[in-house]
C-alpha cells in the first residue's frame, strides 16, 4: 500500500513547469533531492494545500485530498528545518495549542516522545538548539498518531552529531513504528545513510524515481586526464578536478578495464546536473 499517490501533478510559475507524478510506499522512508528551483517546495507546497495545482491528483491512504483534507491532515506530520516559535513560550505552553487543532492528540504519546528526545517541556523554546527545535517539531508531530511524515530540510544548520542523532530517530520510526517519512533535503549524505528510496527532482521533472540501492548500482565514477577520456561510455556531467577530470557512467556501459569508483548521492546528483552542459 502507497501513504501517498501524485499523478500528473503540474503548476507553472512564469518559466518554470512542475509535471510530476510518483508514490510513497508506506514504512519507507523516501529522499527528495533537486537543486534550488527544481520544484521540491512547490511539490511539498502543492501537497499539504499551501499552492494550488494546475492540473493533477493527489491521494494520500487511498483518499483523494480535496474531499478529504482535515481527516488526511489528521494523519499528517509536518516538520520544517529552521523553524521557530514564539520564542519565550515554554514547550508545554506550545503543545498545549498545537494539541488543540487536532482530535486524535495523544499526550501520552507526546510525553513518550519527549522522554525520548530529551525535551524538558519547562523550557522556552529560545532556550532549544537548533537540533533541539526540530526534535520538539517531531514530537508534536507524532502526538497525534502521525502516519506520514513531511520533511522539509529538517537537518539543514545542524552540526553533524546532532543531524546523526535525527537520522537514527527517522529511521527507527520507519523500521519500528511503521512511520513513512518523505524527507527534502540538500545533504544527499544523510539520505546515503538512512533512505530506502530516492526521487530526483531536475527542472521540474524527475530524472530518477527508484529504491537508493538500485539507484547506486546504475552507475560509477571515472576519473582521468583531459587528454585520456576512456572510450565506449557516455560521459555524463564532466567535472574538473584537482588531479584531472571525473565523469558518471552507466555501470551498463562500462568499459573492460576501465577503473572506477562507486557513485554516491552526490556525485549522481552533481554530475546529472552537469549533463546538459556536456551535450
Amino acid at each position: 500500500m502507497n501513504a501517498l499517490e501524485v499523478s500528473g501533478l503540474k503548476k507553472s510559475y512564469g518559466d518554470f513547469s512542475l509535471d510530476v507524478s510518483f508514490a510513497l510506499e508506506q514504512g519507507k522512508i523516501t529522499g527528495f533531492i533537486g537543486r534550488n528551483g527544481a520544484g521540491k517546495t512547490t511539490t511539498i507546497k502543492s501537497l499539504l494545500g499551501f499552492v494550488h495545482p494546475d492540473a493533477g491528483e493527489i491521494r494520500f491512504f487511498s483518499m483523494p485530498f480535496a474531499e478529504n483534507e482535515m481527516k488526511i491532515k489528521s494523519r499528517l506530520g509536518v516538520v520544517l528545518g529552521g523553524v521557530n516559535y514564539y520564542a519565550q513560550k515554554r514547550l508545554s505552553a506550545v503543545a498545549a495549542v498545537t494539541s488543540r487543532f487536532y482530535p486524535e492528540w495523544d499526550d501520552s504519546l507526546y510525553r513518550k516522545y519527549m522522554r525520548l528526545f530529551s525535551l524538558d517541556e519547562s523550557k522556552r523554546i529560545s532556550e532549544l538548539s537548533a537540533g533541539m527545535k526540530v526534535k520538539f517539531s517531531l514530537a508534536l508531530a507524532l502526538s497525534h498518531s502521525a502516519d506520514l511524515l513531511i520533511l522539509d530540510e529538517p537537518t539543514s544548520g545542524l552540526d553533524p552529531v546532532s543531524r546523526d542523532e535525527l537520522l537514527d530517530i527517522f529511521i527507527s520510526l520507519s523500521q519500528d513504528e511503521g512511520k513513512t517519512v518523505f524527507c527534502s533535503t540538500h545533504i544527499t549524505s544523510d539520505l546515503d545513510r538512512c533512505a530506502d528510496n530516492i526521487i530526483y527532482l531536475k527542472q521540474g521533472r524527475i530524472a530518477e524515481n527508484e529504491p537508493l540501492c538500485t539507484l547506486l548500482q546504475k552507475y560509477s565514477v571515472v576519473r582521468f586526464s583531459a587528454d585520456n577520456a576512456p572510450n565506449g561510455a557516455e560521459l555524463i556531467g564532466v567535472r574538473r578536478e584537482k588531479d584531472g577530470m571525473s565523469a558518471l557512467v552507466r555501470n551498463s556501459e562500462l568499459p573492460a578495464g576501465v577503473e572506477s569508483a562507486p557513485a554516491g548521492l552526490e556525485d549522481i546528483m552533481l554530475h546529472i546536473e552537469r549533463e546538459d552542459e556536456t551535450k
